[in-house]
């Protein structure tokens, strides 16, 4: 109740009719969420949300599948290692993650730019999405793999049709959580964003900034249903992928 009671506050004082927010609500409205839609900063806040999420997405489950597939079916050098490195960034608090690529990037005399705003998300998600590909691969018989070998498919062709659908299910999910994670981020994302350049989270803190305005139990109604619809329609779906691959 102490975690969740405020959330579904806020998602029911975004229908409130009353421009301020308090109880008893004087009506139902939906007045906030057009004026939402009518404000140009928060569009142009959840386009720059949804174009950094999927690129975030796109590039951590790309890596997260390569790296996978190295450490799990490879016999490489170092492996434990390596496995340490990437999956460190879950490890290390996100404040001092961010501040500490800011450092190096400053050393490095780099400015702050939408590049290093989708590095530092990659870098962040990356090992959610190698943990979760990783767990799905070990389960994958080998057998599959070398028979496809030993009937003349070369090693991409294995890969593209038999290693992936096997392991699609992870990768959705990877995806799935790779775009929850960066669209909802706000600490890291404070520290990278160039100026000018905000997602919603950001967006909704400047808000908070001058005053608590009604359009902000809407956005917060939105993040609220982005975040949560999100993970569990993509959850449905890999867990039918899972069952069609029994």
């Amino acid at each position: 109740l102490f975690m969740f009671l405020p959330v579904a506050v806020v998602m029911l004082l975004a229908f409130n009719a009353n421009e301020f927010g308090s109880f008893p609500m004087e009506g139902f409205s939906i007045r906030w969420f057009i004026s939402l839609w009518n404000n140009e900063a928060i569009v142009r806040a959840f386009k720059t949300s949804v174009l950094l999420g999927s690129l975030t997405a796109l590039t951590s489950t790309t890596f997260g599948v390569l790296a996978s597939l190295a450490l799990v079916r490879y016999d490489i050098r170092a492996k434990g290692l390596i496995t340490a490195a990437l999956i460190a960034p879950i490890l290390v608090p996100e404040v001092v993650l961010a501040v500490a690529l800011l450092l190096f990037l400053r050393w490095l005399e780099m400015p702050k730019s939408f590049p290093l705003l989708l590095l530092g998300h990659v870098i962040f998600t990356l090992p959610f999405v190698l943990l979760i590909v990783q767990a799905r691969l070990v389960a994958v018989r080998r057998d599959y793999e070398e028979a496809a070998l030993s009937l003349g498919a070369n090693p991409f062709q294995t890969f593209r049709e038999v290693t992936l659908p096997l392991i699609m299910p992870a990768v959705f999910a990877g995806i799935i959580f790779a775009f929850t994670i960066s669209f909802d981020d706000i600490t890291g994302t404070l520290f990278w964003k160039p100026g000018g350049v905000e997602t919603v989270p950001t967006q909704i803190f400047a808000m908070l900034r001058n005053s608590i305005s009604p359009e902000i139990n809407a956005l917060g109604a939105v993040m609220v249903v982005v975040t949560v619809a999100v993970p569990l329609l993509g959850a449905s779906i890999a867990r039918r992928m899972a069952a069609a691959l029994r």
